[in-house]
């Protein structure tokens, strides 16, 4: 069983080594990246990114070897990459984090480790994705009114006619201060209502602009 901690890498290494630690980081990328292309709508860009990250750590580090002045250099590069790119999201972050884990492993010669530790880790992503948990039942509320409008009050009956719970988490101005967009976290009686609940709003909020969004994709970036 101990023989899985064993690394292919001894000092120097091969052309033929070299190529199957690239090999081996090329197919834990695909691995998460089926993963996470199989639950989430992440595009097809990040994906090609997830097959392709793990490679590239893997040749930094194998091109590092241990030179303590090399490897300060190339943080300092990686850590550049934050700042010219937007927030993710959580479970993108996780992705990433987890290809790189299995380059690192890779780069180490740890072939075996990396490609169980993908499986288990992707395995994990797709079994809890498919949980349902509390946050499911969720959906955030966007609403704008125009100023003229008690935004207090002025649609508490429809909140206890369609929804469970509610609460304002968010209110702004907006087009000079004659507009309110209001962001409410509720939680639906019956989500077949969505569109009768859209248009009861309709008529108090002039028509203005009104949007139901899964609460699980509002902030959660990191």
């Amino acid at each position: 069983m101990s023989s899985i901690f064993s690394s292919v890498l001894s000092g120097s290494f091969s052309v033929g080594q070299y190529l199957l630690c690239l090999l081996a980081a090329g197919l834990c990328g695909a691995i998460a990246a089926l993963a996470l292309g199989r639950e989430s709508t992440a595009s097809r860009s990040f994906l090609i990114s997830l097959v392709v990250l793990p490679i590239i750590v893997t040749t930094v580090i194998l091109m590092v070897n241990g030179n303590v002045g090399t490897g300060i250099a190339v943080a300092g590069a990686f850590s550049l990459v934050r700042f010219r790119s937007a927030a993710g999201k959580a479970r993108d972050i996780s992705a990433i984090f987890l290809v790189m884990t299995a380059g690192l492993a890779c780069a180490a010669g740890y072939i075996t480790v990396a490609l169980l530790f993908t499986v288990l880790a992707s395995g994990v992503m797709l079994l809890l994705s498919r949980i349902p948990m509390s946050c499911d039942r969720f959906a955030a509320l966007r609403i704008t009114v125009p100023e003229s409008v008690h935004f207090a009050d002025a649609f508490d009956d429809l909140f206890e006619q369609y929804t469970k719970s509610r609460k304002l988490v968010k209110a702004k101005t907006s087009n000079m201060g004659s507009l309110y967009k209001l962001d409410y976290r509720i939680e639906m009686k019956d989500p077949s209502e969505a569109q009768a609940f859209l248009d009861a709003l309709r008529c108090r909020n002039g028509n203005l602009e009104i949007a139901i969004l899964n609460d699980t994709e509002e902030g959660e970036e990191l």
